[in-house]
């Protein structure tokens, strides 16, 4: 018989009422699986609420969560689904609910949400050194690809006059930008769209986008600069999403991203590099880019990440 305080309920859509207690679960399930892993001095902060209200909004029927008998979040997926890119996270299971099959059911809860959407590409990242998780997952299907390395650069390079930035058009066409930049991605990487992404970024005022384009679009970049952790000031500017046709265009995006962190009063720049772009890893390295930290990227079986052109660059942060 099935004990009592095992039984779960969901999943239901996570809404803005519950950011404080998905928090709470994220917070101590990632602590304690540094702890595991023998970091026990880590403490993981919790996340700033507009960095959850961006991902719930941005995942919709995706952010799913399960609550125990009295209510309360046992275990959550935020799943999300940009055209034909699908990925999870973050992901955790309340740290007494653990090692009883809840894990199981919140990965292919959201792989059949996925599914759904007809995604081509269905992934996630975990870390590297957790031989755990990366054993857990490849057990539901997944496949470990490359690392995705952070890197940080401090703001030292001059501003370029070669992009235009969403939030200085005006509001009437914001949308003929978001339409440029997904047409011109989906000419590359077929069925992807990063449009919510932007818009909702704009909506909230959280960030921003610039691109580069001549007659059509070179490449752009999408960028938010609140706080990543609740109750602590902005420290960097976070890139999201980045398109480029060339490497000459992904440096002009890196000169651009430096202006608007400038303005925004904040000293560097982070980057969540997929290090199958190489050539941009080199150059990334070349202009003084720090690497902070990894994350292996793992898809499921038959739904790999899309390639683009050969000199193309795609970057798409798998974290919120």
């Amino acid at each position: 018989m099935q004990r009592r305080e095992a039984v779960v309920q969901g999943p239901r859509q996570a809404e803005p009422r519950d950011i404080d207690a998905l928090n709470d679960v994220f917070a101590d399930a990632f602590t304690d699986r540094y702890r595991r892993d023998g970091m026990v001095g880590v403490r993981v902060p919790k996340l700033n609420p507009e960095v959850w209200q961006y991902a719930l909004a941005d995942a919709g029927p995706g952010a799913m969560l399960w609550c125990d008998q009295n209510d309360r979040i046992a275990a959550f997926n935020i799943a999300h689904a940009s055209g034909g890119e699908g990925w999870m996270g973050p992901l955790a299971v309340r740290t007494d609910r653990q090692g009883a099959g809840l894990g199981q059911e919140i990965v292919l809860s959201a792989v059949s949400w996925l599914k759904q959407q007809e995604v081509t590409t269905l992934g996630l990242e975990t870390m590297p050194r957790t031989v755990d998780n990366i054993g857990f997952y490849s057990q539901l299907g997944f496949l470990p690809g490359h690392l995705t390395v952070t890197v940080v650069g401090d703001v030292r390079r001059g501003e370029s006059a070669a992009y235009s930035q969403l939030g200085d058009v005006p509001r009437a066409d914001r949308d003929s930008m978001i339409d440029a930049c997904r047409i011109r991605l989906g000419e590359s990487a077929a069925g992807y769209d990063f449009t919510k992404e932007l818009r909702l970024t704009d909506e909230l005022g959280i960030g921003d986008t610039i691109v580069i384009a001549s007659n059509v679009v070179h490449g752009f970049a999408l960028w938010h600069s609140v706080p990543l952790v609740e109750g602590r000031p902005a420290e960097e500017l976070r890139v999201l999403k980045l398109f480029a046709d060339s490497l000459q265009t992904f440096d002009e995006l890196l000169i651009g991203l430096e202006g608007c962190a400038r303005r925004a009063g904040l000293p560097r720049i982070s980057i969540r590099c997929q290090t199958a772009f190489g050539q941009s890893y080199a150059l990334l390295m070349r202009q003084g880019y720090r690497v902070r930290w990894t994350d292996l990227r793992m898809t499921l079986d038959q739904h790999p990440c899309a390639t683009v052109p050969p000199g193309e660059v795609l970057f798409s942060n798998w974290e919120i």
